[in-house]
């Protein structure tokens, strides 16, 4: 890959990396200083808290809290609400403990209930707008699914040019040893076609040697004197020379098809040389 695309690839990708570690972390890394996370799903409160709204909420004492403070509480079992109290009122099942009437900004009523103190969660500290749609699309299927694979993207993204890179790399390696070793690859190119050659050789010489047989048997037969002795040494001295390049099988071959009369023509002839040789 080149060094410019990846560069540039390598800091989009660590920007968006960037982005979701610090979405993770406004969405839930938060509870580690003491915060808890909601989402704002209606517009009783508007407009200080807007629908799709991410507030975070912490612990607050309840003994502090006076008329005016905003709270998040429960609302029952399955429901949590932030709404403004509006006033104080005595339990009747609990002498001497106040309860919280509350009320949305944007509500005509107040709500029907007292809260217990014991049902707030705490007051809401900040806000950041919009944010509670993406938590809300997160918290619940197939939201959940859609940010797993996001996740899975962005580390593919991460690491993808370094698993360019190291393809690209393995086939620049291949290529330098092919083009390091020409020479061995040649050699082998070469031993095989002699290879291959030398059947074919051997074969041939076979053919000859057996061609030349007859001409033992035709120097004895003869009865012409310089010519066809002159002719017949001719023929001879071919014959040697094909005998000296059989092989051992090759020459046992020869000798087992040649007649008696045509193995002692061919060891007078063998004698000669040597004597003229020497």
């Amino acid at each position: 890959m080149n060094k410019n695309i990846k560069k540039v690839w390598n800091i989009a990708a660590w920007c968006l990396v960037a982005m979701v570690v610090i979405l993770a972390i406004l969405l839930a890394g938060v509870r580690v200083f003491g915060f808890r996370v909601f989402a704002v799903l209606s517009g009783s409160m508007e407009p200080e808290f807007m629908t799709g709204s991410l507030i975070y909420v912490r612990e607050v004492d309840t003994d502090e809290l006076e008329v005016k403070d905003v709270i998040t509480f429960m609302l029952d079992e399955n429901t949590v609400a932030t709404h403004r109290i509006v006033g104080l009122v005595e339990s009747e099942e609990e002498p001497g403990l106040m309860l919280f009437k509350t009320k949305g900004d944007a509500n005509q009523d107040e709500d029907g209930t007292p809260v217990h103190p014991k049902n707030v969660i705490g007051q809401p500290t900040f806000t950041i707008p919009y944010l509670g749609y993406v938590a809300a699309f997160i918290q619940n299927p197939p939201g959940t699914y859609v940010a797993i694979s996001i996740g899975a993207i962005l580390v593919l993204l991460v690491f993808l040019p370094d698993l360019i890179d190291s393809e690209e790399e393995k086939k620049r390696m291949t290529k330098k040893q092919a083009a390091s070793n020409p020479r061995r690859q040649t050699n082998q190119e070469r031993s095989s076609q002699s290879a291959s050659k030398i059947p074919c050789s051997s074969t041939a010489n076979q053919q000859q040697s057996q061609d030349f047989a007859p001409s033992v048997q035709n120097e004895q037969a003869t009865a012409q004197p310089k010519k066809t002795r002159q002719g017949t040494e001719q023929i001879d001295d071919r014959l040697i020379r094909a005998l000296r390049k059989m092989t051992p099988e090759q020459l046992s071959e020869f000798t087992k098809k040649l007649t008696p009369d045509q193995m002692q023509a061919l060891i007078r002839k063998l004698e000669e040389k040597k004597q003229n040789h020497n």
